[in-house]
């Protein structure tokens, strides 16, 4: 089992207190940032660009854990790397789940130096893409429609977390298992219950007290 990752999501920080919100967060007991990258085509949401990410690798030099909710990673990835991105993840649908770019796109990653995995949103299965598992450093499942924050879990979806942890062990494989959407004080027990050792946490560490929801969870 890979220790338990928790990855606060800067799509909840108060905007309005950034640098103490941040301050927070290198003394607490998150090792990692989630950076939602969204461009209003994929996802009907715009977010950050990669200067935002640079700028936020140089306040707080956590692993940046960076998510494209884009239609064209194939172009977007490298670039973030450039620009901080410790990990990308990118979404098999904004890719046809064609196989043969989903493994090219991981083989590129890996060549920029950074780790990569694959994201699916709920309605796509996760069982069409075991032959790219050996590529993936970490695969995340959404558990809301991704787009927007504050959204409800949706606890069917822990049925891919149990798949993806039975695979990993008869394929004898060490990505991690991220899920990320409506983590609370309820639901995070059930994703860590099914195998997930990664939780993005948004509106639930940042309307709360930082340091200690996240000590809560890791606990």
């Amino acid at each position: 089992m890979n220790s338990i990752v928790i990855a606060p999501s800067i799509l909840s920080l108060d905007y309005a207190n950034v640098s103490a919100q941040l301050e927070i967060l290198k003394e607490s007991k998150a090792e990692w940032l989630h950076f939602d990258v969204m461009d209003g085509h994929f996802v009907p949401n715009l977010t950050f660009g990669p200067d935002i990410l640079r700028g936020f690798k140089k306040a707080c030099p956590l692993f940046m854990d960076v998510h494209l909710m884009v239609e064209d990673p194939e172009t977007y990835a490298p670039i973030f790397i450039k620009n901080g991105a410790d990990l990308v993840t990118f979404h098999t649908e904004a890719l046809n789940n064609d196989l043969t770019r989903i493994q090219k796109l991981l083989d590129e990653i890996h060549g920029l130096g950074a780790k990569g995995g694959i994201v699916v949103k709920p309605n796509t299965a996760i069982e069409p893409f075991e032959s790219v598992l050996k590529s993936c450093d970490i695969v995340l499942i959404m558990s809301v429609e991704p787009g927007f924050g504050g959204q409800k879990f949706m606890a069917d979806m822990l049925k891919k977390v149990e798949w993806l942890k039975e695979k990993r062990e008869a394929l004898n494989l060490s990505y991690r298992i991220e899920i990320d959407g409506g983590i609370n004080q309820d639901t995070f027990r059930l994703a860590l219950n099914a195998g997930c050792d990664t939780l993005v946490a948004g509106s639930y560490v940042f309307k709360n007290d930082i340091a200690k929801t996240i000590e809560g969870m890791l606990e």
